[in-house]
């Protein structure tokens, strides 16, 4: 048995950088939330932990914080990206996750037992499954690591415990416009058979 559909969303996943005003119910981010935690973890200690920010002034802090780590990275960012992907990347940060109506925070609960090293392989597999639901409900979302990297101010700002650690933002809304297909090089460009070199 196949499902195109499942195909047709993987197919085409991509970063939303602007988004409209419209709101995203309750029901649709427990949808979203739901498939995330459906994901794989280490061990089975599905050490995830997710803030659903939607209050105006604490996504004022997190879209703030942000865009002051951003204005100490951009520079070396923007010296390594394509012109037209590091102009939308830095505009979509600029004007604060491109205005998405919802932020989720991730973090990581290390109470769980989940080991040190196998955090982001831990968390990163609900955050895929947390952008293909938005994806397949219309959502546009995207996903950055930047933030977490004033993971003890984001931990203040949506009071996480010393235990969490955040990992990612993720931003969640209706796109302003349509969403064009992924720009990716074949997979049989950087698939092998047997051994490294042997082509496909």
């Amino acid at each position: 048995m196949t499902d195109p559909s499942f195909f047709d969303i993987v197919l085409r996943q991509r970063a939303c950088r602007d988004f409209t005003d419209a709101p995203v119910p309750d029901g649709d981010i427990e949808r979203i939330l739901e498939a995330a935690t459906h994901a794989p973890s280490g061990e089975n200690t599905q050490p995830w932990v997710f803030v659903v920010v939607r209050d105006d002034e604490v996504r004022a802090q997190v879209v703030a914080l942000t865009q002051r780590v951003w204005s100490m990275a951009r520079d070396e960012a923007m010296s390594r990206l394509d012109a037209r992907l590091g102009a939308e990347v830095d505009t979509g940060f600029q004007s604060g996750f491109g205005g998405a109506a919802v932020l989720v925070v991730v973090g990581a609960d290390t109470t769980t037992g989940v080991h040190p090293r196998a955090v982001p392989s831990s968390i990163f597999p609900a955050v895929q499954n947390l952008l293909l639901a938005a994806n397949a409900l219309g959502y546009g979302s995207a996903l950055t690591t930047l933030t977490a990297a004033a993971g003890d101010e984001l931990r203040a700002i949506v009071d996480l415990p010393d235990h969490v650690i955040p990992v990612a933002v993720v931003p969640i809304g209706r796109p302003a416009k349509p969403l064009g297909l992924p720009r990716r090089r074949p997979a049989t460009d950087t698939t092998y058979r047997d051994r490294f070199g042997h082509p496909w």
